[in-house]
């Protein structure tokens, strides 16, 4: 198999490693906020934003890669109609942990499969983030203690280590909630026999 994940994130490299699949990642080159403007102008779903910018992701890397399978993956966070992005800074990380505080929150993540410039197959999921009451002394602390870390998710955390601390009830698939919703994409792979079925 020769498939490409249009990502350089160590987490969904990490995720595909661990599950024996053997790919190379190459990064996309789009600016996510331009291919995203009139998506959000035009009062799209987070879940259509998603899926919008995995397709962009994957057919990018795919128009460079001839004959490749191309993975292309996205995750948006809405909480009450508002989408959310990656913090810009700690502040930001910190204005969103306290919006974030006590509601429920949804991460829907994006997968899209592209070969020769063309999408052939995508799938989106969603995950409901219920965080407990944060006072604004402990998000001070987990801040410290994560560090940059938070600026390298939509939700300024990562679930699968000290973000878990965040959370009091979650539903959803742990693959969608850390962005890489497996078991569809692990079925449409041996749909496609690129892995052993």
């Amino acid at each position: 198999m020769s498939l490409v994940l249009a990502s350089t994130s160590p987490f969904r490299a990490a995720i595909l490693k661990n599950a024996g699949i053997e790919f190379r990642a190459e990064a996309a080159q789009i600016d996510e906020r331009i291919v995203e403007k009139p998506l959000v102008d035009a009062d799209a779903t987070p879940e259509d934003i998603a899926t919008v910018l995995a397709d962009a992701k994957a057919l990018d890397v795919s128009e460079r890669n001839p004959g490749s399978l191309v993975l292309g993956g996205d995750q948006t966070l809405s909480l009450d109609g508002e989408l959310f992005h990656k913090p810009a800074d700690m502040e930001e990380a910190r204005r969103n942990l306290l919006k974030f505080s006590g509601k429920t929150h949804q991460l829907w993540s994006a997968l899209s499969l592209a070969r020769d410039g063309e999408t052939i197959w995508r799938h989106v999921s969603v995950a409901n983030m219920q965080m407990r009451d944060l006072t604004p002394n402990f998000i001070g602390r987990y801040l410290s203690r994560v560090g940059d870390a938070a600026l390298n998710s939509v939700g300024c955390y990562q679930y699968e280590g000290v973000g878990i601390q965040l959370f009091e009830k979650t539903e959803g698939d742990y693959f969608t909630i850390i962005g890489l919703p497996m078991l569809p994409m692990l079925a449409e792979l041996r749909r496609l026999d690129e892995i052993d079925g």
